[in-house]
């Protein structure tokens, strides 16, 4: 993956799946645009409006907790975010934002360091977090595996590329 910079939009503990991606449209909304635009709606109704490619979620323990639907993290995707990093996961959750090929990095003690609209730029290689006060913080870097995923955009592909060797 490498280098991902963007804005930052900062949430706490226990963003669920329900206010994430709303279980009303699980069965109704399909087209992925429409799936996009329905990204945090009842958790932060402006997030659509105000997030571009790249941007990037900080939040606490527990992200993505509540249902195993993968829309949840797909809509991130489909909003071509640049990565999740959260204190924790729910274990599914985790799992869909890497079949989805959207980086979820696991980085302790984050939120309390940002605030809504700074810019971190994130080297998933390396395994650094260079923060806008000039700090920089550490974490594993990425799985080679996974890495890999991430790279051809998700398991779906991956697999294909394997496939096609």
């Amino acid at each position: 993956m490498a280098i991902i910079k963007g804005k930052v939009f900062v949430y706490g503990d226990d963003i669920n799946t329900d206010v994430i991606f709303p279980g009303k449209y699980t069965y109704t909304v399909t087209d992925p645009d429409e799936i996009a635009q329905h990204a945090m709606e009842d958790e932060d109704p402006t997030f659509v409006k105000e997030v571009v490619a790249g941007d990037i979620i900080i939040a606490g323990k527990n992200f993505g907790c509540g249902s195993s639907r993968e829309q949840a993290a797909f809509c991130f995707k489909y909003l071509n975010m640049g990565a999740i990093i959260a204190e924790s996961y729910a274990r599914i959750y985790y799992r869909n934002c890497i079949n989805a090929g959207l980086p979820a990095l696991e980085i302790k003690n984050l939120v309390a360091r940002v605030k809504r609209g700074d810019i971190v730029e994130i080297d998933t290689e390396a395994g650094t977090v260079l923060l806008p006060n000039g700090d920089t913080i550490s974490f594993p870097p990425l799985p080679p595996e996974v890495d890999q995923i991430m790279k051809e955009g998700g398991l779906t592909n991956y697999i294909k590329a394997k496939l096609s060797q």
